[in-house]
């Protein structure tokens, strides 16, 4: 992942798990932008994070904000992505023109799945 550091952007709660080999689970964010409207995107957004949490792994919502991967996500950045009209339905044929325009983004499952194992996360959930 080196090549592509200056693009990622991994809260220091995924990157601190991912280094003492604890579990990670990776989350689409399509749901939040494109699969329900506001606030109920944002609730499902916290709820599926919470399970992850009970369950014992640290959940790592992955979008693009700003032209940068985000994975995980700040409370902040999930209302952001929640609230926001025009973010873009990001599968991975999409990446490399959202990263370059420095758009924001919200991963499919295709999108989730690249970014995520460039990440080092082997497991994902979808909506």
């Amino acid at each position: 992942m080196n090549t592509f550091n200056k693009y990622f952007d991994i809260l220091p709660e995924v990157k601190e798990a991912l280094d003492d080999n604890k579990p990670v689970v990776a989350l689409e964010s399509t749901i939040i932008s494109h699969g329900f409207n506001y606030p109920e995107n944002l609730e499902c957004g916290r709820e599926c994070e919470r399970q992850i949490r009970e369950a014992g792994a640290v959940p790592a919502t992955i979008a693009i904000i700003g032209g940068k991967v985000k994975i995980g996500l700040t409370p902040k950045e999930l209302e952001f992505l929640a609230s926001t009209k025009g973010i873009i339905k990001c599968s991975r044929k999409d990446l490399a023109a959202i990263l370059s325009q420095g758009e924001n983004g919200a991963t499919t499952v295709a999108g989730t799945m690249l970014l995520a194992g460039m990440a080092g996360i082997k497991v994902f959930a979808t909506g």
